[in-house]
């Protein structure tokens, strides 16, 4: 049975490395230049350098600076990483430290 789950996890990952690329788009909300803010920015940018390259239209937001925007966005607690596109919504709230998850939530790994 676990070879059969392998297998099927790994025909699962050469389908998503087969698909054409998609273009992300990705909001960080931040919280001023707090240390979780600043770890949130370093790890959102690692991980768009390492696994979205070309491929990601990431745009950071301080809601400190325009509060507005936070309850526009329904943004109840910072530092929070909204997926926009594609499709589904997604919304990760963090120091975005957990690489594992993000990829999984944004679709580019499958879940072990």
């Amino acid at each position: 049975m676990a070879k059969s789950k392998d297998n099927i996890k790994q025909q699962l990952e050469e389908e998503l490395k087969k698909r054409k690329p998609e273009k992300y788009v990705l909001h960080l909300y931040v919280a001023g230049l707090s240390p979780m803010s600043q770890k949130a920015i370093a790890n959102i940018k690692k991980l768009c350098d390492e696994h979205m390259k070309g491929q990601v239209e990431l745009e950071i937001q301080d809601i400190y600076q325009n509060p507005i925007i936070a309850k526009d966005g329904q943004i109840l607690a910072a530092p929070t990483l909204i997926k926009e596109l594609p499709p589904p919504l997604r919304k990760f709230v963090g120091d975005m430290s957990n690489t594992e998850k993000l990829l999984v939530g944004l679709d580019l790994r499958t879940k072990e």
